[in-house]
Protein backbone atom coordinates (compact mmCIF):
# COMPACT_ATOMS: atom_id res chain seq x y z
CA UNK A 1 0.00 0.00 0.00
CA UNK A 2 1.50 3.57 -0.67
CA UNK A 3 1.39 5.39 2.04
CA UNK A 4 2.25 8.90 2.69
CA UNK A 5 4.09 8.71 5.75
CA UNK A 6 6.73 5.72 4.51
CA UNK A 7 9.64 6.10 4.02
CA UNK A 8 9.70 5.26 -0.15
CA UNK A 9 6.95 8.48 -0.05
CA UNK A 10 9.31 10.51 1.48
CA UNK A 11 12.23 9.92 -0.92
CA UNK A 12 9.61 10.46 -3.86
CA UNK A 13 8.68 13.40 -2.88
CA UNK A 14 12.04 15.30 -1.79
CA UNK A 15 12.97 13.55 -4.99
CA UNK A 16 9.96 15.08 -6.74
CA UNK A 17 10.68 18.98 -4.81
CA UNK A 18 14.41 18.55 -6.24
CA UNK A 19 13.41 17.63 -9.20
CA UNK A 20 10.92 20.63 -9.65
CA UNK A 21 13.44 23.06 -8.13
CA UNK A 22 16.37 22.30 -10.50
CA UNK A 23 13.76 22.52 -12.99
CA UNK A 24 12.88 25.39 -12.53
CA UNK A 25 16.27 27.04 -11.96
CA UNK A 26 17.24 25.63 -15.44
CA UNK A 27 13.96 27.07 -16.92
CA UNK A 28 15.04 30.43 -15.33
CA UNK A 29 18.24 30.59 -16.52
CA UNK A 30 17.40 29.88 -19.77
CA UNK A 31 15.03 32.26 -19.66
CA UNK A 32 17.37 35.22 -18.62
CA UNK A 33 20.05 33.32 -21.00
CA UNK A 34 17.75 33.66 -24.30
CA UNK A 35 16.18 37.26 -23.35
CA UNK A 36 19.53 37.99 -23.01
CA UNK A 37 20.79 36.75 -26.17
CA UNK A 38 17.62 37.56 -28.56
CA UNK A 39 18.36 41.41 -26.54
CA UNK A 40 21.65 41.23 -27.87
CA UNK A 41 21.01 39.83 -31.03
CA UNK A 42 18.50 42.66 -31.89
CA UNK A 43 20.85 45.61 -31.15
CA UNK A 44 23.49 44.16 -32.98
CA UNK A 45 20.92 43.58 -36.38
CA UNK A 46 19.79 47.11 -35.11
CA UNK A 47 23.17 48.87 -34.69
CA UNK A 48 24.28 47.12 -38.09
CA UNK A 49 20.99 48.53 -39.65
CA UNK A 50 21.73 52.17 -38.71
CA UNK A 51 25.48 51.98 -39.83
CA UNK A 52 24.38 50.76 -43.40
CA UNK A 53 21.95 53.29 -43.41
CA UNK A 54 23.42 56.56 -41.88
CA UNK A 55 26.41 58.73 -43.10
CA UNK A 56 27.36 62.26 -42.19
CA UNK A 57 25.17 63.31 -45.54
CA UNK A 58 22.27 60.78 -45.75
CA UNK A 59 20.03 58.87 -43.71
CA UNK A 60 17.83 55.92 -45.70
CA UNK A 61 15.48 54.97 -43.25
CA UNK A 62 14.88 51.14 -43.29
CA UNK A 63 11.36 49.82 -43.48
CA UNK A 64 11.19 46.44 -43.35
CA UNK A 65 9.07 43.69 -41.78
CA UNK A 66 11.13 43.91 -38.62
CA UNK A 67 13.04 47.08 -38.26
CA UNK A 68 12.01 50.44 -38.72
CA UNK A 69 13.99 53.51 -38.71
CA UNK A 70 13.85 57.34 -37.79
CA UNK A 71 15.81 60.43 -37.40
CA UNK A 72 15.52 63.97 -35.67
CA UNK A 73 18.27 66.88 -36.44
CA UNK A 74 18.27 69.96 -36.76
CA UNK A 75 17.50 70.51 -40.60
CA UNK A 76 15.52 67.22 -40.44
CA UNK A 77 13.26 65.25 -38.95
CA UNK A 78 11.80 61.70 -40.28
CA UNK A 79 7.89 62.04 -40.99
CA UNK A 80 5.60 59.66 -38.84
CA UNK A 81 8.03 59.19 -36.06
CA UNK A 82 5.70 57.50 -33.37
CA UNK A 83 5.43 60.38 -30.48
CA UNK A 84 6.36 57.39 -27.92
CA UNK A 85 9.74 57.52 -28.81
CA UNK A 86 10.69 61.26 -30.18
CA UNK A 87 11.42 61.56 -26.52
CA UNK A 88 13.64 59.05 -25.67
CA UNK A 89 17.04 59.89 -24.83
CA UNK A 90 20.04 57.50 -25.74
CA UNK A 91 20.01 54.03 -24.83
CA UNK A 92 18.02 50.80 -25.44
CA UNK A 93 14.30 49.82 -24.41
CA UNK A 94 11.65 47.99 -24.43
CA UNK A 95 8.22 49.46 -25.23
CA UNK A 96 5.15 48.98 -27.23
CA UNK A 97 4.08 51.35 -30.04
CA UNK A 98 0.54 50.58 -31.25
CA UNK A 99 0.05 47.21 -29.63
CA UNK A 100 3.16 45.89 -31.42
CA UNK A 101 6.11 45.73 -29.14
CA UNK A 102 9.54 46.54 -30.13
CA UNK A 103 13.19 46.62 -29.57
CA UNK A 104 14.44 50.56 -29.32
CA UNK A 105 17.53 51.75 -29.72
CA UNK A 106 18.67 55.57 -29.85
CA UNK A 107 21.96 56.64 -30.31
CA UNK A 108 23.30 60.30 -31.11
CA UNK A 109 25.60 59.99 -34.23
CA UNK A 110 26.71 62.57 -36.71
CA UNK A 111 24.99 65.80 -35.28
CA UNK A 112 21.49 63.89 -35.55
CA UNK A 113 19.50 61.33 -33.46
CA UNK A 114 18.50 58.00 -34.98
CA UNK A 115 15.77 55.46 -33.33
CA UNK A 116 15.70 52.24 -34.89
CA UNK A 117 13.03 49.90 -33.65
CA UNK A 118 12.84 46.28 -34.23
CA UNK A 119 9.37 44.36 -34.42
CA UNK A 120 9.49 41.17 -31.42
CA UNK A 121 6.55 39.52 -32.21
CA UNK A 122 7.98 36.86 -34.32
CA UNK A 123 11.29 36.61 -31.73
CA UNK A 124 8.58 36.62 -28.54
CA UNK A 125 6.35 33.74 -30.49
CA UNK A 126 9.65 31.40 -30.84
CA UNK A 127 10.62 32.63 -27.41
CA UNK A 128 6.79 30.97 -26.43
CA UNK A 129 7.56 27.83 -28.45
CA UNK A 130 10.73 27.48 -26.94
CA UNK A 131 9.83 27.75 -23.21
CA UNK A 132 6.88 25.21 -23.78
CA UNK A 133 9.51 22.91 -24.62
CA UNK A 134 11.47 24.20 -21.24
CA UNK A 135 7.33 23.66 -19.27
CA UNK A 136 7.73 20.05 -21.12
CA UNK A 137 11.02 19.08 -20.06
CA UNK A 138 10.31 20.79 -16.37
CA UNK A 139 7.32 18.38 -15.80
CA UNK A 140 9.45 15.42 -17.05
CA UNK A 141 12.11 15.70 -15.00
CA UNK A 142 9.57 16.63 -11.31
CA UNK A 143 7.74 13.42 -12.86
CA UNK A 144 10.87 10.92 -13.71
CA UNK A 145 12.46 12.54 -10.18
CA UNK A 146 9.22 10.93 -8.56
CA UNK A 147 9.52 7.96 -10.29
CA UNK A 148 12.80 7.49 -9.72
CA UNK A 149 12.96 8.41 -6.21
CA UNK A 150 10.16 6.13 -5.27
CA UNK A 151 12.36 3.63 -7.32
CA UNK A 152 15.35 4.24 -5.46
CA UNK A 153 13.69 4.21 -1.95
CA UNK A 154 11.85 0.57 -2.79
CA UNK A 155 15.70 -0.87 -3.82
CA UNK A 156 17.19 0.84 -0.90
CA UNK A 157 14.42 -0.02 1.73
CA UNK A 158 13.64 -3.46 0.50
CA UNK A 159 16.02 -4.57 2.97
CA UNK A 160 15.30 -2.50 5.97
CA UNK A 161 11.18 -3.67 5.31
CA UNK A 162 12.29 -7.16 5.27
CA UNK A 163 14.01 -6.75 8.39
CA UNK A 164 11.32 -4.80 10.01
CA UNK A 165 8.79 -7.31 9.14
CA UNK A 166 10.56 -10.12 10.15
CA UNK A 167 11.50 -8.10 13.32
CA UNK A 168 7.60 -7.13 14.30
CA UNK A 169 5.85 -10.89 13.90
CA UNK A 170 8.93 -12.41 16.53
CA UNK A 171 8.22 -13.10 20.02
CA UNK A 172 10.44 -12.51 23.35
CA UNK A 173 10.32 -16.53 23.23
CA UNK A 174 11.59 -17.32 19.60
CA UNK A 175 14.77 -18.92 19.09
CA UNK A 176 14.70 -19.83 15.57
CA UNK A 177 15.18 -15.88 14.46
CA UNK A 178 17.56 -15.65 11.52
CA UNK A 179 18.83 -12.54 10.13
CA UNK A 180 21.73 -14.33 8.29
CA UNK A 181 20.41 -13.36 4.88
CA UNK A 182 21.11 -9.81 6.09
CA UNK A 183 24.61 -10.03 7.64
CA UNK A 184 25.90 -12.45 5.40
CA UNK A 185 25.15 -10.01 2.57
CA UNK A 186 25.05 -6.55 4.00
CA UNK A 187 27.99 -4.47 4.88
CA UNK A 188 26.12 -1.32 5.07
CA UNK A 189 24.12 0.65 7.75
CA UNK A 190 21.11 -2.58 7.07
CA UNK A 191 23.61 -5.34 7.61
CA UNK A 192 24.91 -3.09 11.06
CA UNK A 193 21.19 -2.55 12.04
CA UNK A 194 20.74 -6.51 11.60
CA UNK A 195 23.41 -7.07 13.46
CA UNK A 196 22.90 -5.04 16.33
CA UNK A 197 19.32 -6.62 16.36
CA UNK A 198 20.65 -9.61 16.55
CA UNK A 199 22.71 -9.07 19.12
CA UNK A 200 19.64 -7.66 21.18
CA UNK A 201 17.92 -10.87 20.45
CA UNK A 202 20.65 -13.36 22.13
CA UNK A 203 20.58 -10.66 25.05
CA UNK A 204 16.55 -10.93 25.46
CA UNK A 205 16.87 -14.62 25.04
CA UNK A 206 19.18 -14.96 27.60
CA UNK A 207 17.07 -12.46 30.01
CA UNK A 208 14.14 -14.90 29.14
CA UNK A 209 15.62 -17.73 30.11
CA UNK A 210 16.99 -16.47 33.28
CA UNK A 211 13.31 -15.52 33.81
CA UNK A 212 12.04 -18.39 33.63
CA UNK A 213 14.52 -20.04 35.95
CA UNK A 214 14.09 -17.17 38.61
CA UNK A 215 10.48 -17.76 38.45
CA UNK A 216 10.50 -21.23 38.73
CA UNK A 217 12.69 -20.96 41.35
CA UNK A 218 10.63 -18.20 43.44
CA UNK A 219 7.38 -20.44 42.58
CA UNK A 220 8.93 -23.21 44.64
CA UNK A 221 11.29 -21.50 46.93
CA UNK A 222 8.51 -19.16 48.10
CA UNK A 223 5.86 -21.71 48.43
CA UNK A 224 7.31 -24.56 49.77
CA UNK A 225 8.19 -22.41 53.10
CA UNK A 226 4.70 -20.99 53.24
CA UNK A 227 3.01 -24.74 52.92
CA UNK A 228 4.90 -25.38 55.61
CA UNK A 229 4.12 -22.08 58.06
CA UNK A 230 0.29 -23.10 56.72
CA UNK A 231 0.34 -26.55 57.72
CA UNK A 232 1.94 -25.43 61.49
CA UNK A 233 -0.46 -22.76 61.66
CA UNK A 234 -3.30 -25.62 61.29
CA UNK A 235 -1.72 -27.79 63.23
CA UNK A 236 -1.29 -25.14 66.06
CA UNK A 237 -5.15 -23.74 65.90
CA UNK A 238 -6.29 -27.56 66.56
CA UNK A 239 -4.61 -27.16 69.90
CA UNK A 240 -6.55 -27.00 72.58
CA UNK A 241 -4.47 -25.99 75.10
CA UNK A 242 -4.48 -22.50 73.61
CA UNK A 243 -5.77 -19.66 75.07
CA UNK A 244 -8.37 -17.16 73.66
CA UNK A 245 -5.15 -14.53 72.86
CA UNK A 246 -2.68 -16.88 71.30
CA UNK A 247 -5.43 -18.70 68.51
CA UNK A 248 -6.29 -15.02 67.39
CA UNK A 249 -2.32 -14.47 67.31
CA UNK A 250 -2.12 -17.91 65.48
CA UNK A 251 -5.55 -16.67 63.33
CA UNK A 252 -3.82 -13.83 62.01
CA UNK A 253 -0.40 -15.78 60.89
CA UNK A 254 -3.07 -18.13 59.37
CA UNK A 255 -4.45 -15.03 57.61
CA UNK A 256 -1.04 -13.37 55.90
CA UNK A 257 0.83 -16.87 55.53
CA UNK A 258 -2.61 -17.77 52.89
CA UNK A 259 -2.11 -13.58 51.61
CA UNK A 260 1.31 -14.40 50.73
CA UNK A 261 0.64 -17.65 49.27
CA UNK A 262 -1.98 -16.09 47.20
CA UNK A 263 0.00 -12.70 46.38
CA UNK A 264 2.79 -14.45 45.32
CA UNK A 265 0.62 -16.97 43.14
CA UNK A 266 -0.63 -13.55 41.79
CA UNK A 267 2.69 -11.50 40.96
CA UNK A 268 4.02 -14.94 39.55
CA UNK A 269 0.58 -15.15 36.92
CA UNK A 270 1.41 -11.09 36.57
CA UNK A 271 4.83 -11.51 35.77
CA UNK A 272 3.68 -13.80 32.46
CA UNK A 273 3.63 -12.02 29.18
CA UNK A 274 0.66 -13.64 28.07
CA UNK A 275 -1.99 -15.35 30.76
CA UNK A 276 -2.54 -18.51 30.09
CA UNK A 277 -6.81 -18.61 28.74
CA UNK A 278 -6.43 -22.19 30.65
CA UNK A 279 -6.11 -20.83 33.45
CA UNK A 280 -8.68 -18.53 33.60
CA UNK A 281 -11.96 -19.64 35.10
CA UNK A 282 -15.63 -17.85 35.53
CA UNK A 283 -16.06 -15.98 38.44
CA UNK A 284 -18.50 -14.90 40.34
CA UNK A 285 -17.46 -11.22 40.93
CA UNK A 286 -20.42 -10.71 44.15
CA UNK A 287 -19.18 -14.38 45.10
CA UNK A 288 -15.50 -12.94 45.37
CA UNK A 289 -16.45 -9.74 47.03
CA UNK A 290 -18.10 -11.11 49.59
CA UNK A 291 -15.20 -13.89 50.50
CA UNK A 292 -12.74 -11.14 50.13
CA UNK A 293 -15.45 -8.77 53.12
CA UNK A 294 -15.38 -11.87 55.28
CA UNK A 295 -11.63 -12.17 54.89
CA UNK A 296 -10.87 -8.32 55.71
CA UNK A 297 -13.38 -7.99 58.26
CA UNK A 298 -10.84 -8.08 61.11
CA UNK A 299 -9.35 -5.10 59.63
CA UNK A 300 -12.12 -3.00 61.42
CA UNK A 301 -11.64 -3.86 64.82
CA UNK A 302 -13.53 -1.90 67.07
CA UNK A 303 -14.13 1.01 65.03
CA UNK A 304 -17.56 1.40 64.32
CA UNK A 305 -17.69 0.48 60.31
CA UNK A 306 -20.40 -0.92 58.33
CA UNK A 307 -18.64 -3.64 55.91
CA UNK A 308 -20.68 -5.50 53.10
CA UNK A 309 -21.97 -6.72 49.86
CA UNK A 310 -24.96 -5.29 48.06
CA UNK A 311 -25.42 -7.50 44.45
CA UNK A 312 -27.62 -5.13 42.28
CA UNK A 313 -26.94 -7.78 39.20
CA UNK A 314 -24.90 -11.19 38.80
CA UNK A 315 -21.65 -10.33 36.97
CA UNK A 316 -19.57 -13.07 35.70
CA UNK A 317 -16.03 -12.22 34.54
CA UNK A 318 -13.26 -14.80 33.01
CA UNK A 319 -10.24 -14.11 35.21
CA UNK A 320 -7.78 -16.04 37.63
CA UNK A 321 -9.50 -15.73 40.80
CA UNK A 322 -6.05 -14.97 42.97
CA UNK A 323 -6.07 -11.75 40.33
CA UNK A 324 -9.88 -10.51 41.31
CA UNK A 325 -9.40 -10.99 44.77
CA UNK A 326 -6.16 -8.84 44.91
CA UNK A 327 -8.26 -6.36 43.19
CA UNK A 328 -11.04 -6.19 45.37
CA UNK A 329 -9.12 -7.08 48.26
CA UNK A 330 -6.63 -3.64 47.81
CA UNK A 331 -9.86 -1.64 47.20
CA UNK A 332 -11.60 -2.59 50.59
CA UNK A 333 -7.95 -2.11 52.63
CA UNK A 334 -7.43 0.99 51.32
CA UNK A 335 -10.99 1.75 52.36
CA UNK A 336 -10.72 1.07 55.57
CA UNK A 337 -7.70 2.50 56.09
CA UNK A 338 -8.92 5.69 55.54
CA UNK A 339 -12.04 4.99 57.25
CA UNK A 340 -12.56 6.40 60.93
CA UNK A 341 -16.48 5.51 60.83
CA UNK A 342 -18.84 5.27 58.76
CA UNK A 343 -19.08 2.64 55.86
CA UNK A 344 -17.17 0.73 53.33
CA UNK A 345 -19.75 -0.29 50.84
CA UNK A 346 -19.18 -2.85 47.70
CA UNK A 347 -21.80 -3.17 45.04
CA UNK A 348 -22.06 -5.43 42.41
CA UNK A 349 -23.59 -3.98 39.37
CA UNK A 350 -23.93 -5.67 35.77
CA UNK A 351 -20.53 -5.48 34.64
CA UNK A 352 -19.83 -3.05 36.98
CA UNK A 353 -18.21 -2.72 40.77
CA UNK A 354 -17.95 0.09 43.04
CA UNK A 355 -15.98 0.25 46.31
CA UNK A 356 -17.20 3.43 48.15
CA UNK A 357 -15.87 4.60 51.74
CA UNK A 358 -16.80 7.81 54.20
CA UNK A 359 -13.25 7.61 54.77
CA UNK A 360 -11.20 11.13 54.26
CA UNK A 361 -11.10 11.49 51.10
CA UNK A 362 -8.65 13.00 48.33
CA UNK A 363 -7.78 16.27 47.36
CA UNK A 364 -7.69 16.95 43.19
CA UNK A 365 -3.86 16.43 43.14
CA UNK A 366 -3.50 13.33 45.29
CA UNK A 367 -6.80 11.84 43.11
CA UNK A 368 -4.75 12.68 40.04
CA UNK A 369 -1.59 10.51 40.98
CA UNK A 370 -3.62 8.09 42.86
CA UNK A 371 -2.62 5.05 40.44
CA UNK A 372 1.04 6.03 39.76
CA UNK A 373 3.17 3.49 40.93
CA UNK A 374 4.74 4.17 44.10
CA UNK A 375 2.62 7.47 45.13
CA UNK A 376 2.18 7.63 48.38
CA UNK A 377 -0.29 10.29 50.01
CA UNK A 378 -0.12 11.89 53.17
CA UNK A 379 -2.20 10.31 54.84
CA UNK A 380 -1.08 6.65 53.34
CA UNK A 381 0.85 4.56 55.70
CA UNK A 382 1.39 1.65 53.14
CA UNK A 383 4.22 1.36 49.86
CA UNK A 384 2.30 2.80 47.20
CA UNK A 385 1.83 -0.46 45.63
CA UNK A 386 -1.74 -1.53 46.30
CA UNK A 387 -3.90 0.92 43.37
CA UNK A 388 -1.01 0.70 41.05
CA UNK A 389 -1.07 -3.17 41.17
CA UNK A 390 -4.87 -2.83 40.76
CA UNK A 391 -4.26 -0.59 37.51
CA UNK A 392 -2.12 -3.04 36.19
CA UNK A 393 -4.70 -6.29 36.88
CA UNK A 394 -7.34 -3.95 35.49
CA UNK A 395 -4.70 -2.92 32.39
CA UNK A 396 -4.55 -6.48 31.43
CA UNK A 397 -7.45 -8.08 31.28
CA UNK A 398 -9.35 -4.75 29.48
CA UNK A 399 -10.92 -3.27 32.61
CA UNK A 400 -11.87 0.44 33.35
CA UNK A 401 -10.56 1.56 36.84
CA UNK A 402 -11.84 5.14 37.89
CA UNK A 403 -11.57 6.78 41.04
CA UNK A 404 -14.04 9.62 42.52
CA UNK A 405 -13.22 11.60 45.83
CA UNK A 406 -13.88 14.72 47.38
CA UNK A 407 -11.87 15.68 50.67
CA UNK A 408 -13.55 15.01 54.24
CA UNK A 409 -16.81 12.70 52.36
CA UNK A 410 -14.91 9.68 51.11
CA UNK A 411 -13.81 8.02 47.60
CA UNK A 412 -15.75 5.71 44.96
CA UNK A 413 -13.10 3.45 43.12
CA UNK A 414 -15.59 2.23 39.72
CA UNK A 415 -14.33 -0.71 37.85
CA UNK A 416 -15.99 -1.36 34.06
CA UNK A 417 -15.71 -5.07 33.32
CA UNK A 418 -16.51 -4.55 29.78
CA UNK A 419 -14.17 -1.87 28.89
CA UNK A 420 -15.28 -0.04 26.06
Amino acid sequence: MFQTNSLRFRVAFFYAIFGAGLSILLAAGAYLTVEHIGHQLMDEALLEELNKHASESIFVEPNTVSIKGYMISETRRSPNIPYEVESLAPGKYNMTVGNIDYRVLVVDKYGARYFMMFDTQLQHFHEAVYFRYVETFALFMIFSSAAGGYWLASRVTSSVTRLARQVGQAEPGDTDLSLSWIKETSNDEVGELARAFDRYLRRLREFIERENFFTADVSHELRTPLAIMLSAVEVLEEDASLSLKQKERITRIHRATQDMIDLTSALLLMAREHLDVADEQPCDVSDVAQACVEKHRHLIGDRPIRLEVETMARTIVMVERPLLEIVIGNLIRNGLFHTKSGSVLLKVEAGRLTVQDTGIGMRPEELERALERYYKGPSSAGAGVGLSLVKRICDRYGWHISLDSKEGEGTSAVIEFSAG
